[in-house]
């Protein structure tokens, strides 16, 4: 009988990893391979049986304290046999005595509480038909002249500092990032990403509820009529106002989930997450 191998993924690998994402209807970012990879080149993993990919998984170490899980697949022909577990047990070695976070779907949740996760909310992924809407004058495309004044802005609603990621995911191919600048501070800025299907924003931080509102307006009009998807963290309730208010529906959810506690973050700030796989 063949042993289970569990190793680091390779870089052509992680398009594998994408791929399966798609098929699972998690409907990918074009770019997503490449820009996850930018995340942490270490933090993604591959369980090989007879030298087949038997499951995929992700556990990006962002700092010494905090990392995410993600992007974790069994090939639904080797389900059931325990594999996901070892990978799962070992991309937690792999993260350590960090605060970890996954979005876990919600079927699952009483199998991760089972290896230290705890539910904390949902995310819920909403979506519409793009349409107009009048764009203010405080809206600004992020240039590289905004991107450290856009990074230090999310250091309030992210757990870790994301730099590199950042730095990739705000100038990405086929995306579009805008910021507001009211006074020479920005007030918030989000970010659009072409999938597969339409397009997600992620994330969507802002100080107000209107300046959210302004942002996720303007990354529509270059779009009318194309999918738009924004997944949005039910903790905020004006988060969860904006997307009812723009006419969007939910069509699925998952269970924000942590190792050692809720981070402490302006999550009143979070309008829209940034990914599934990453947080």
């Amino acid at each position: 009988m063949s042993e289970l191998i569990i190793r680091t993924m390779l870089p052509h690998e992680l398009k594998v990893a994408i791929e399966w994402a798609r098929i699972e209807g998690w409907n990918p970012g074009l770019e997503d391979a490449t820009l996850f990879y930018q995340a942490d080149p270490e933090g993604f993993f591959v369980a090989e049986l007879a030298g087949d990919i038997v499951a995929v998984g992700s556990a990006v170490r962002y700092d010494t304290h905090f990392a995410f899980c993600g992007l974790y697949i069994v090939a639904p022909e080797h389900r059931g046999k325990g594999y996901g577990l070892a990978l799962t047990k070992h991309r937690l070695a792999y993260c350590g005595k960090r605060n970890i976070g996954i979005d876990g779907v919600l079927e699952n949740v009483e199998i991760y509480q089972r290896v230290g996760y705890q539910p904390y909310y949902q995310n819920k992924r909403f979506q519409k038909c793009a349409t107009a809407h009048d764009v203010s004058s405080t809206i600004q495309d992020v240039t590289v002249q905004h991107i450290d004044a856009v990074i230090a802005y999310d250091k309030q609603c992210f757990p870790a500092k994301r730099d590199m990621f950042l730095k990739g995911w705000l100038q990405q191919k086929n995306g579009k990032a805008l910021c507001v600048i009211e006074n020479g501070q920005v007030r918030g800025y989000a970010v659009r990403r072409q999938c597969v299907e339409g397009y997600k924003v992620g994330p969507l931080f802002a100080d107000s509820k209107a300046v959210a509102t302004q942002l996720l307006g303007a990354l529509q009009q270059d779009i009318i009529g194309e999918i738009i998807i924004l997944d949005v963290p039910e903790n905020n309730p004006l988060a969860i106002e904006l997307a009812i208010g723009e006419h969007m529906e939910v069509v699925f959810a998952t269970s924000r989930m942590y190792q050692h506690g809720l981070p402490d973050i302006a999550h009143h700030k979070i309008y829209g997450i940034t990914t599934f796989e990453l947080g």
